[in-house]
């Protein structure tokens, strides 16, 4: 086996994620499940020509330290995101394929009302969800989208750079860390010295990073990053439970001011094949300000599930209008609702389960 064969067989199943562990097959990620590439285990001395084709000397040394490294490897004209890590007293390695291009809001499907929270013009933006969920391309086309629309500087700083923007109305400098950059701090101490009007940061990994990306929003910054988080109440709560008990009610104060939105996701499968997102849309208005101020949070999801007017949805009203459109079963619905007896109910009363 070649990684470069495997890469492209990935490619030509249309799958997302190739998945190569010492001792079994090497297996591909296609529309949400596993399956086998190719029947034959992966032995020991296959896996290290695997890690010596992609790892450079200094990532090869960040893995002995680490245990796990993140990189960037380009097959045949073709970005995959990589991370090669330790198991078992072995090494195990996944690449995920970058789409080439950066599909726009319109290409996904997705809701129209994010091309206006893209071009909010101060605050903070959270896209959030599990990993594999999409994050990363809700972002990229968000930015795409300012960068088609505005004059903006635009400052990413990821870990690693995914998705690859061009100047268009924009100047987009992307930051990778490890390559660029040192670490998120080191960039996040200097960004705001580099005249940004956007900033994207890659993930919100700690308390640090937090309170710099509400510091730049206060400053009249537009803040865009990416929580692993399920719905909006939980990623509030993740926010202020990063600080000290101390601290958590000024953060509230600062994050009912600064929040525009948060956009929760996951990725379903599609009736008749493929991948469809279903999002989750909170938008800041002064009903969720006031519950977020109050920790109150228990309230957010009856007030997203009555802001349609204002582009606010549940993941259960996404999830019912699909199952309406016969685009998923009922049963993947209700699998993925975060309240599946409810929206089991609202389904059977109209005859859809």
């Amino acid at each position: 086996m070649k990684l470069a064969q495997l890469l492209n067989l990935l490619v030509q199943e249309k799958g997302s994620d190739l998945h190569l562990k010492t001792g079994t097959p090497p297996r591909g990620r296609v529309d949400g499940q596993l399956h086998l590439l190719n029947p034959t285990p992966i032995d020991n001395a296959m896996m290290m020509t695997f890690v010596n084709e992609v790892l450079s000397e200094n990532q090869r040394k960040t893995l002995g330290k680490h245990c796990d490294v993140d990189l960037m490897h380009i097959s045949e004209g073709k970005r995959f995101r990589v991370n090669v890590f330790r198991q078992d007293g072995s090494i195990a390695m996944v690449m995920r394929l970058i789409p080439s291009t950066i599909p726009s809001i319109d290409d996904l499907g997705l809701p129209q009302i994010l091309k206006s929270i893209a071009l909010s013009h101060r605050g903070i933006i959270l896209v959030t969800g599990t990993t594999g969920s999409g994050k990363s391309t809700t972002l990229a086309t968000m930015i795409n989208h300012i960068n088609e629309e505005r004059s903006n500087n635009i400052i990413t700083i990821e870990d690693p750079v995914e998705f690859r923007h061009k100047d268009k109305k924009c100047l987009v400098t992307q930051r990778s860390v490890g390559i660029d950059v040192p670490s998120f701090e080191h960039a996040l101490k200097y960004v705001l010295r580099q005249d940004p009007d956007i900033i994207l940061i890659g993930e919100m990994r700690d308390k640090d990073t937090i309170k710099t990306a509400i510091t730049a929003s206060e400053t009249g910054h537009l803040i865009f990053s990416t929580v692993h988080t399920t719905d909006a109440p939980q990623t509030i709560e993740r926010i202020v439970s990063s600080f000290p008990q101390d601290e958590q009610d000024q953060v509230r104060i600062q994050l009912s001011t600064n929040i525009k939105a948060v956009v929760s996701q996951r990725l379903l499968k599609q009736s008749g094949g493929g991948r469809l997102a279903a999002l989750e849309i909170m938008i800041s208005t002064p009903s969720i300000r006031k519950q977020i101020y109050e920790d109150d949070l228990n309230k957010l999801y009856n007030t997203i599930k009555e802001g349609t007017s204002e582009g606010m949805q549940t993941f259960n009203q996404v999830l019912y209008k699909y199952v309406e459109e016969n685009k998923i079963t009922a049963e993947d619905a209700i699998a993925a609702a975060n309240r599946p007896d409810e929206l089991m109910l609202e389904l059977r009363m109209d005859g859809l389960a």
